[in-house]
């Protein structure tokens, strides 16, 4: 195959991979707890970048008050854990509810882990106000009633993998979660995506012009083959 077009076609699925991974980051930088997945290329095919893999920046996102007692936001690097049809499962993602059964879940339905109780989930009475400690603890009419299990990992990166959304779940390249004491829950607070929604937005709009360039140098070394071609049965 023309080294031409090796070279465009390498490059065009490489902005696939970047505008696929754009738009998602885009679509979820209004979900509570996101995190937003980058890209680093170290491998080149005729000196057209090949993007080797993606990573997910945990990096802090902004804490917004909302006044809801049952919406939390996490400071520091912990996850909250949740149980899940898959096992225990990792979240930023405070937004959180009372379900029909009295314990605190996801909208999803996943619930909160209570580290008094083995990891069960956490009951409260839906008729009294719910108050949280910045350790977890919750309680109500001075009473506690569970404590929120917050883990950590040393390299999030490589110990958890995106479940969709704003869910993590662990990874077997990386070392598994353990609790984590340094972090602390803000009660009526909610984390931000970590999407920046104008960088986001001017690295599409760039890739896009790449990709529609790299699609006229592979219909210009189309062209060029076939007139080469074509010269070619002429002469013979």
């Amino acid at each position: 195959m023309d080294p031409l077009l090796i070279s465009a076609a390498s490059g065009m699925r490489a902005r696939m991979e970047s505008l696929d991974m754009l738009a998602n980051n885009i679509a979820n930088s209004g979900t509570v707890g996101f995190k937003s997945d980058k890209e680093f290329y170290s491998l080149y095919e005729q000196e057209l970048p090949v993007i080797q893999q993606q990573w997910t920046d945990f990096s802090q996102g902004m804490l917004t008050p909302t006044g809801n007692s049952l919406d939390l936001a996490l400071s520091g690097g912990g996850f909250f854990a949740l149980n899940s049809p898959r096992g225990t499962i990792f979240t930023r993602g405070g937004q959180f509810q009372v379900s029909k059964s009295n314990q605190l879940q996801t909208a999803d339905g996943y619930t909160l882990r209570d580290t008094q109780n083995n990891g069960q989930p956490i009951t409260v009475d839906p008729t009294q106000p719910v108050e949280i400690a910045k350790d977890g603890t919750v309680e109500q009419n001075g009473q506690t009633v569970g404590q929120i299990e917050i883990v950590g990992v040393d390299d999030p990166a490589r110990a958890l993998a995106k479940l969709g959304g704003n869910y993590f779940i662990s990874s077997p390249q990386g070392a598994k979660p353990a609790a984590d004491t340094t972090t602390e829950v803000h009660q009526g607070r909610l984390e931000q995506s970590n999407v920046p929604v104008a960088d986001a937005a001017v690295r599409l709009v760039s890739i896009m012009r790449q990709f529609e360039m790299l699609q006229k140098a592979m219909t210009v070394g189309a062209d060029m083959n076939k007139q080469a071609v074509e010269e070619v049965a002429k002469v013979t």
